[in-house]
């Protein structure tokens, strides 16, 4: 699996991320949302840059012009409820493109033990598709990886992206043990080295859902 950092360059994305992690800009849902969204967008545009192209001829009100658009058959793939606004900016970008929605929670046990539980999954084929999986924030990295086994009953993408703006050190560990393949890239804009008994990211953001829609009962 190959792991790309868009954090590790100087960009607009970091100063996203810095108001997302921010506990006085956090009060504001909207900007949380909204800086959520922005960095899909950056993520979408960079992975843009690894897609097959084809040249097309497109005719202007003076003449023809020729370029080039991306050729790949597109799917993008979010794991409720704290993807929404991050799953918004792919598609902003990828307007043409697919989507799966996958339906996930934590549920802890004795000893604070979290496992993580699927629900429900809507999919279209995935058959030589490019796929997309979307998550802000991948603590285990356990919850992305049942969502790949499930959407991976859909057919055999042609390259997948796994894309989270805040994944923990023993996630990216995990998942490239996991994923060894070489059709499998990581994208992140922060790697963070703790996580807690009850599997929080330190120094993280806190909890994603809560902080874009408001606290769960």
């Amino acid at each position: 699996m190959k792991i790309v950092n868009l954090g590790s360059a100087n960009s607009v994305l970091n100063r996203f991320v810095a108001q997302m992690r921010d506990i006085s800009v956090q009060k504001d849902s909207m900007r949380f949302r909204a800086n959520m969204e922005r960095s899909g967008e950056i993520f979408a545009y960079e992975i843009s840059k690894t897609l097959s192209y084809e040249e097309k001829q497109v005719e202007t009100p003076l003449g023809i012009a020729t370029t080039r658009i991306p050729s790949d058959k597109m799917v993008l793939g979010m794991i409720f409820r704290a993807g929404l606004p991050f799953h918004r900016g792919f598609l902003n970008f990828f307007d043409d493109a697919e989507n799966a929605f996958i339906a996930a929670y934590r549920k802890y046990g004795k000893d604070n033990e979290c496992k993580i539980h699927l629900e429900y999954t809507s999919c279209p084929s995935l058959e030589d598709k490019t796929l997309i999986l979307a998550d802000p924030m991948i603590a285990t990295g356990a919850s992305m990886y049942l969502a790949y086994k499930s959407l991976m009953e859909k057919g055999e993408p042609r390259h997948i992206h796994f894309a989270s703006i805040v994944a923990s050190a023993e996630a990216v560990e995990y998942l490239s043990k996991m994923l060894p393949h070489k059709n499998v890239t990581l994208w992140v804009a922060a790697i963070d080295e703790e996580l807690t008994n009850k599997s929080y990211i330190v120094p993280g953001l806190g909890d994603a859902g809560d902080l874009a829609f408001g606290k769960k009962i």
